[in-house]
């Protein structure tokens, strides 16, 4: 072939420091535009942000130049330093560690930017860690309980 072609479109999912609902209802748009700025500049295409107070869905078209590790450990340190630096929370705002990046099929783009639009309603019902477990299955990802969430060691 004289080109290269992809698309690819992943559904990517973290969330804070312990799972704590720090992301506010008052500033939660303008972390999303300003993770959607980082995309762009990794020469990625913001499709759809969406969340909660205590986690993220990112829909995004990235780059086959960069590895997904390398724009969302860019990604999460940047947008921490974005919180913070505004003195958003009392607290020090923290992202967990890891993430879930999901493949997703091109004709599955409506239903995914549906379900991050309607992120409020699904949790009326579902828990994060729910949420979660239920991708890792439906993804086929192997897992053990032990390492999936990082919890909070009080002591």
């Amino acid at each position: 072939m004289a080109s290269t072609f992809t698309n690819l479109l992943y559904q990517i999912v973290y969330s804070t420091k312990y799972r704590q609902p720090t992301i506010a209802v008052e500033w939660q748009p303008d972390l999303y535009d300003y993770i959607g700025g980082l995309i762009r500049e990794r020469d990625g295409i913001n499709l759809q942000i969406g969340g909660m107070p205590d986690h993220i869905h990112v829909f995004a078209k990235l780059s086959p130049k960069l590895a997904i590790m390398d724009v969302l450990r860019d990604i999460k340190a940047l947008s921490c330093k974005w919180v913070n630096d505004r003195g958003l929370l009392t607290e020090r705002f923290e992202w967990q560690v890891g993430y879930g990046a999901f493949s997703v099929s091109h004709s599955n783009v409506d239903t995914l930017r549906n379900y991050i639009q309607n992120q409020a309603k699904h949790h009326e019902r579902k828990s994060f860690k729910a949420e979660f477990l239920q991708l890792l299955k439906r993804h086929g990802i192997d897992f053990d309980l032990t390492y999936v969430f990082e919890e909070e060691h009080i002591g």
